[in-house]
């Protein structure tokens, strides 16, 4: 898809009345704008559309569509209240557009965006307002249909036209905008940017698709180094004597109930112009790896079994940037560390007041097998300590309890650090991945305590996000800044919203590559 800034809908307009099927005016509108949209440009040859609007009383709120037919196709998008208005309410807008020129065959798209607060077109406003453009129409259009015979070939690949791609084209015209050289620029930097990190989300959906049978611990190994490969990173994967002899007891413990054998991963990503008299950051990203979890001994109900192939979400999130930073060109070490594995209910399988030892020798009294991303995550971070990392993030579809807590579409921020927290959940909301903090209280540690371990695996059913979040602050290496992302809400959509379609959204990839090209080169 080619993405480019246009000072006036006019000739898009007549080149349009050549083909006019094959080209789609997308038009935003703000609440209580509906009779007045189109006042603010040249856009006297669309006010027929004011007629169509108000014989179906159309109220311009948040997502609500109407698309004209004749004499020009023209869609119609709610945008909700200008006060409302943010770079996500962009991306919708996009994806919904893109969407109807997928469904209706056109190849191209002229979207106008009705004058927006000037925040919007400085440098740093245009630019994330481009990037969440290309993001919304890619995002979008994301499909996962390998599995489907019809639309597949006999090796399961895709069968995909080159010449038929809708759309092909998106115009973009920002009401309010003098569209300069710089303007153009900046604009253009932004779509190149969103469509590196909508291909990482993609990518990192189309592996939480991916079924059981399909992804175990040794394809994201597999993987791992497949990416190491081809990015030219350091690759670490250990085997299960390997996670065994290391002591990460936890980790295994979990593990030990499956016939598929766990690995752990470690993939390093260096800058290639890194100055030798600068001392760079150092990052740990941490992304839990239950290919498939049961629940083991602890078995889950089959209602809450469905699904959770997604629980190696936070480990699909982690291999798509450590696949696409090398597009970003940072100024950091990246580490991406994954303790991969399936949570069975076999004869070995870890049972509930089992007590293992994890990396950092603390000992662990097992009270539920299904709470069993943590114990993974705890040699996870422990692993971390020799690393000299100075910043962990993890991402995890940990807790039922964040769900209940803030609903299937927040991730739950929490950690050790006020700054990291600030800073990653500052920048989701620029990436409309939507965080909110919970907060510590050390009146719970009470609730992990164990009289005959140093802790226990869970707490009571009060809380139990943040019971979860505090065990994990237990394998955090001394001095290193941490930030825990519970993504269990987010993490995959039965339904689909927004410009996430039903399956895995990908949540994190974006919000931690935008956090991480804040230190480029």
């Amino acid at each position: 898809m080619k993405f480019k800034i246009t000072d006036s809908i006019d000739k898009n307009l007549s080149e349009s009345k050549s083909d006019e099927l094959n080209h789609i005016f997308a038009f935003g509108v703000f609440h209580g704008e509906e009779n007045s949209f189109l006042k603010s440009g040249n856009f006297k040859k669309f006010e027929f559309i004011y007629k169509r609007l108000k014989r179906l009383d159309f109220k311009a709120k948040k997502g609500k569509s109407v698309l004209i037919e004749s004499p020009v196709y023209s869609l119609i998008y709610g945008l909700d209240k200008k006060d409302k208005f943010n770079y996500d309410s962009l991306r919708s807008f996009i994806a919904a557009a893109a969407k109807t020129a997928k469904t209706n065959k056109a190849k191209e798209i002229t979207v106008v965006i009705p004058e927006l607060n000037g925040e919007y077109y400085i440098k740093k406003g245009l630019f994330y307002s481009a990037a969440a453009i290309s993001e919304g129409a890619e995002l979008g259009l994301y499909e996962f249909k390998k599995y489907m015979s019809a639309a597949s070939d006999s090796k399961g690949k895709l069968k995909t036209d080159k010449d038929e791609k809708y759309p092909e084209v998106i115009n973009i015209h920002f009401n309010g905008l003098k569209v300069t050289k710089d303007n153009v620029k900046t604009a253009d930097e932004g779509f190149d940017f969103g469509k590196k990190t909508a291909s990482a989300a993609n990518f990192a959906r189309d592996i939480v698709n991916e079924p059981g049978n399909v992804v175990n611990p040794e394809y994201l190994a597999d993987l791992a180094a497949k990416i190491s490969k081809e990015s030219g990173m350091d690759c670490e994967i250990f085997n299960e004597k390997e996670i065994v002899k290391k002591g990460m007891n936890a980790f295994y413990g979990v593990a030990r109930g499956s016939k598929n054998p766990p690995r752990f991963i470690h993939l390093t990503y260096k800058p290639k112009n890194k100055s030798k008299s600068k001392n760079i950051k150092k990052i740990a990203l941490i992304g839990k790896g239950i290919t498939f979890d049961s629940g083991g001994l602890s078995l889950k109900p089959a209602d809450f079994m469905t699904t959770m192939k997604s629980d190696k979400s936070g480990a699909c999130t982690v291999l798509a940037i450590m696949k696409y930073i090398k597009n970003f060109d940072v100024e950091l070490e990246v580490h991406g560390i994954i303790a991969a594995c399936e949570n069975m209910p076999d004869g070995g399988a870890q049972r509930p007041d089992d007590i293992v030892k994890a990396l950092n020798g603390k000992t662990i009294e097992i009270d539920n097998t299904d709470a069993e991303g943590r114990l993974t995550l705890a040699d996870a971070l422990s692993y971390t300590k020799d690393l000299g990392v100075d910043e962990i993030i993890d991402l995890a579809t940990l807790t039922g309890a964040c769900v209940i807590a803030l609903g299937e579409y927040t991730s739950g921020v929490m950690g050790n650090d006020k700054d990291l927290i600030s800073n990653i959940i500052s920048t989701s909301q620029i990436t409309g991945e939507r965080m909110w903090e919970l907060p510590f209280d050390d009146n719970m540690k009470e609730k992990l305590s164990s009289p005959i371990a140093d802790l226990k695996n869970v707490g009571n059913r009060y809380g139990g996000a943040i019971t979860a979040g505090m065990f994990l602050e237990e394998f955090v290496p001394d001095k290193a800044k941490w930030c825990h992302i519970d993504i269990a809400g987010p993490a995959f959509t039965k339904t689909g919203f927004n410009y996430n379609p039903k399956g895995g959204t990908g949540v994190g990839v974006r919000t931690l590559l935008y956090y991480l090209n804040q230190h480029k080169l």
